[in-house]
């Protein structure tokens, strides 16, 4: 299996030390790596290409989640595309050997995410978010399985996923214009058609945010925005809700377990701002333009040109 691993960066310079050593243990290489880098101003481009990285300079302007990642995925003919993200760092030196054996595990295996780790000193509530969504217990999810798993059923992560390509050319791969959740889109019209999606848990990376209050919010804000326009993936698979019950009561009781149920208002005001933002962004349609890029994690998506991925520009 020909094996392309794509990483889109900016300004990854503080990651890189980390990341490319553990690149480097890996037992399973792949056959290319590809930098998809949107104009950073430190050293990451002169970094990775000295490293051996095939790196190819976007306009920062024209970066989008679907849209730079559908372009990467033409820019190869391998047989299968490990995508990750720049913070996110193989946790020992089999991790890409699992994820493919998890991806190659079944022949109707579309795409095979791994299991996220906190990174060393993460906020409790921040481990708490990767245990809730990144169990022990592997799992394979096809569409026959949205009655009982509802919305999660499509959910995936492209910090560390393993795509079949000839799959994702089947569904039309990723969206050329998508705000976020371009990873929850693919996984959507994977098993729309038939194919399934494999939680790999014996393939991991650390992979973690400590975000503050306004982040969790904006970030919710984009996840509505995706959600709200995507509205055949809530007909297939059910909204949110009851999986953000979910977790408010499992984070809940993690509190009171680690004994820390002082920080229990915090925790109810960072699942309010995440309802308060889902809802705005369920509702985007309606706000002023000049707000959008305000309540925003990425500010220019509202500002781009031009739907981005549709003509990447290289240098």
């Amino acid at each position: 299996m020909r094996t392309t691993l794509i990483i889109p960066t900016r300004n990854a310079e503080p990651y890189l030390d980390a990341l490319l050593a553990a690149l480097e243990l890996q037992t399973r290489q792949p056959d290319h790596v590809l930098v998809v880098d949107s104009s950073s101003s430190d050293a990451t481009v002169p970094r990775l290409r000295a490293w051996g990285a095939d790196v190819r300079v976007i306009d920062a302007s024209r970066f989008n989640h679907g849209g730079t990642r559908r372009w990467a995925s033409e820019q190869t003919d391998a047989d299968a595309l490990i995508y990750m993200t720049q913070d996110a760092v193989p946790a020992d030196p089999h991790s890409f050997a699992h994820l493919l054996a998890e991806l190659d595990g079944a022949p109707d295996i579309g795409a095979a995410y791994g299991r996220q780790l906190p990174h060393a000193g993460a906020d409790l509530l921040a481990v708490h978010a990767r245990a809730f969504n990144y169990p022990a217990q592997s799992q394979t999810k096809r569409l026959s399985d949205a009655p009982r798993l509802g919305i999660k059923t499509c959910f995936s992560s492209d910090a560390f996923c393993a795509y079949r390509h000839a799959a994702m050319d089947a569904v039309g791969g990723f969206p050329a214009d998508v705000i976020g959740s371009e990873d929850a889109y693919l996984a959507a019209r994977l098993l729309m058609a038939g194919y399934a999606v494999r939680y790999a848990a014996s393939a991991c990376v650390y992979h973690s945010h400590d975000y503050t209050l306004l982040q969790e919010f904006k970030r919710y804000f984009d996840i509505g925005v995706f959600y709200g326009r995507e509205g055949w993936i809530r007909d297939a698979f059910g909204a949110a809700g009851g999986e953000g019950r979910r977790y408010v009561i499992s984070e809940l009781e993690m509190l009171k377990n680690s004994h820390q149920l002082h920080r229990l208002p915090e925790a109810l005001l960072r699942s309010g701002l995440k309802l308060v933002g889902y809802r705005l962004g369920h509702m985007e349609k309606w706000l002023p333009a000049s707000l959008k890029p305000h309540i925003s994690m990425f500010g220019n998506y509202w500002r781009r040109p031009a739907v981005a991925g549709s003509d990447q520009r290289t240098g």
